[in-house]
């Protein structure tokens, strides 16, 4: 089994999405672990504040079936491919990690690199698996965040409950 990690995100209805969201990943990936879900303000583009956590999971599909996956269901909750990079989404699900693997193949480079530059990204990583070594650094997601700069990245924590308890 491969230990899997993948960012969440959407701005459009985004406590409808995410919560159809999570739904549609444990059923193709089985039991998830899920970070605190996060607000904060769009980067790069004008719009609504997105709502973003981070998702962990075991799987025994290899890298392109765990992509095509996430395509599917980024597809059926009415994300268009082809669509320019910085817009607003009803999903976004980024393959962030795939076990310690460091390499670029099927289109996606990993570790990717948004898990070092974005605070929307590598706290919620840190909530999650704090001592998990980032491939190709020699240091821990807790280190990471611990010397990550996050004055002009706010999160705000929002109670939004992606799963019935």
């Amino acid at each position: 089994m491969t230990e899997v990690y993948v960012g969440a995100g959407s701005n459009i209805e985004p406590e409808e999405n995410l919560r159809s969201a999570m739904v549609g990943l444990a059923a193709v990936f089985g039991v998830l672990r899920l970070s605190p879900v996060y607000r904060s303000a769009p980067v790069g583009l004008e719009g609504p504040d997105f709502l973003n956590l981070v998702i962990g999971f075991d799987t025994g599909m290899d890298l392109a079936d765990v992509i095509a996956e996430l395509e599917r269901i980024e597809v059926e909750h009415g994300r268009e491919r082809g669509q320019q990079r910085f817009t607003s989404r009803t999903l976004d699900l980024d393959l962030l990690l795939y076990g310690d693997r460091a390499t670029t193949e099927s289109g996606v480079t990993l570790p990717r690199d948004e898990v070092s530059k974005f605070a929307f990204v590598l706290r919620p990583l840190s909530d999650l698996a704090p001592d998990l070594l980032l491939p190709g650094t020699g240091r821990n997601i807790s280190q990471l965040w611990a010397a990550f700069d996050d004055s002009a990245q706010t999160l705000e924590p929002n109670e939004l409950r992606l799963v019935e308890e």
